[in-house]
């Protein structure tokens, strides 16, 4: 072996991992989020007898924080891209976790003020919620190299599948018992919890006190935003008109965006009307309901691995940014509109089957979230982000009402699922003929 050879495996072995602890906070963070925001979910069938909310009011107030969240979204971008990612994303955490934990408080109100606040609740948690996506894609891009960047967005956007695995049979036992209200102050002390952690081990590439030169060289090398967080002291960007139509009058862009609504669509309603679906149409208890909805979760999860590992794979391989992004985005959305067959099987054991086909298609469509990175100018990371949920997000209000109206004008699910399964068929056309290639815009 050449000298050379040898100082590069040195160099190789001396090179910290600092960022592997980072992506594991942005899985922790984001399963206490997806958790806090499917608890509706788990608690709705108690909390509706208890507070006599119909299919229809259950489906607005699902669709509350959808509201809050599309609204915040760019005034959210805006504040990642001004201030320091770590303490505006450490804030967001203690705030949903006050609002999360004050949804417990409910039982004590009367019906009708009961219904208000809770809209008013989910509405604020949507507001405060708004800075996550576009901060953990942020962190990622700070953090992670071109090459790395689809394997660790799958992981963290597989968080969502990790909270249904780990909380909601936790909440479905707390419901049956010890209550619905109980599910909110666990979830909103678990919050508070880890808050207080992500504030003492989180920092930005150049402050962080264990990475290492090696791993900082390694990390610019590799095209990560190393220094986008020290910039900001002397570039203070605002929010205009002009920045959304430089996103919008791109065909790429405007692709994206669709496909992520889509994409989105399918997310809300396995976290919204999933588990009623379970129970009201398929005869299910709460109790079962909390573990079999874990095995799409695992689904889910080993789709956003594979979906990254993937795209990440057939980069190294040469074959170009387009290919590698479009590939597992369009193979996902096509398994996840195999939901509609959900309406052609008897056994709910067969339906959760098929959910678990679904969730594991939209599990490898996750790695979209990277193409915000690769596509966006570096300074514009995070208002980027934001306009790209803001799409998503759209999906979140209109999907859970009109699956309400639809449950409550045919007495069934029916409906629903062939709605929600098109979004499937959609995502994938746009991605294969409407985007064209995937290549980072100039400003």
């Amino acid at each position: 072996m050449k000298s050379g050879d040898l100082a590069a495996g040195a160099t190789l072995a001396r090179r910290s991992t600092v960022r592997y602890g980072v992506l594991a906070m942005l899985v922790l963070a984001s399963a206490v989020n997806l958790g806090d925001r499917a608890n509706l979910s788990i608690t709705g069938t108690a909390m509706s007898a208890d507070l006599g909310i119909s299919s229809v009011g259950l489906g607005y107030v699902f669709s509350a924080f959808a509201w809050a969240y599309v609204l915040a979204q760019l005034p959210a971008g805006w504040l990642i891209d001004r201030f320091d990612s770590i303490k505006v994303y450490g804030c967001s955490l203690v705030l949903w976790s006050l609002c999360t934990f004050a949804q417990g408080l409910l039982g004590s109100l009367s019906v009708a003020a009961a219904l208000v606040v809770l809209f008013v609740l989910r509405f604020l948690l949507g507001l405060v919620e708004s800075p996550v996506s576009p901060a953990n894609s942020y962190i990622v891009a700070a953090w992670f190299p071109v090459r790395e960047r689809g394997l660790a967005t799958s992981i963290y956007n597989s968080a969502q599948y990790l909270a249904v695995v780990v909380f909601v049979p936790m909440m479905g036992l707390l419901v049956h018992k010890a209550g619905w209200p109980s599910v909110f102050y666990v979830m909103g002390v678990l919050g508070l919890l880890l808050a207080a952690l992500w504030f003492r081990v989180m920092r930005s590439p150049l402050a962080h006190p264990r990475v290492n030169a090696a791993e900082l060289d390694y990390l610019r090398e590799g095209g990560a935003n190393v220094q986008v967080d020290a910039k900001k002291r002397s570039t203070r960007p605002r929010v205009s008109l002009a920045m959304v139509g430089f996103f919008m009058r791109s065909r790429l862009m405007l692709g994206v965006y669709v496909g992520q609504y889509c994409l989105t669509s399918l997310q809300y309603f396995f976290i919204t009307w999933f588990p009623i679906y379970l129970v009201k149409g398929r005869g299910m208890n709460i109790v079962e309901v909390g573990f079999l909805a874990t095995l799409p979760a695992i689904s889910g999860f080993v789709g956003g691995l594979v979906g990254g590992y993937l795209s990440d794979a057939l980069l190294r391989k040469g074959l170009g940014l387009s290919v590698a992004r479009k590939t597992p985005f369009v193979m996902g959305m096509l398994l996840a509109s195999c939901l509609v067959c959900c309406n052609f099987v008897h056994s709910p054991y067969g339906v959760v089957a098929l959910m678990s086909l679904a969730i594991f298609g939209k599990g490898l469509a996750a790695v979209n979230w990277a193409v915000v990175s690769d596509t966006s100018p570096p300074h514009l990371v995070g208002f980027a982000g934001g306009l790209f949920n803001l799409f998503g997000s759209l999906s979140g209000i209109v999907t859970p009402i009109v699956v309400g109206y639809a449950v409550s004008m045919t007495g069934s699910f029916t409906d629903a699922l062939y709605f929600v399964a098109a979004h499937g068929l959609i995502g994938a056309f746009v991605y294969l003929f409407c985007i064209g290639k995937i290549q980072r815009l100039d400003q």
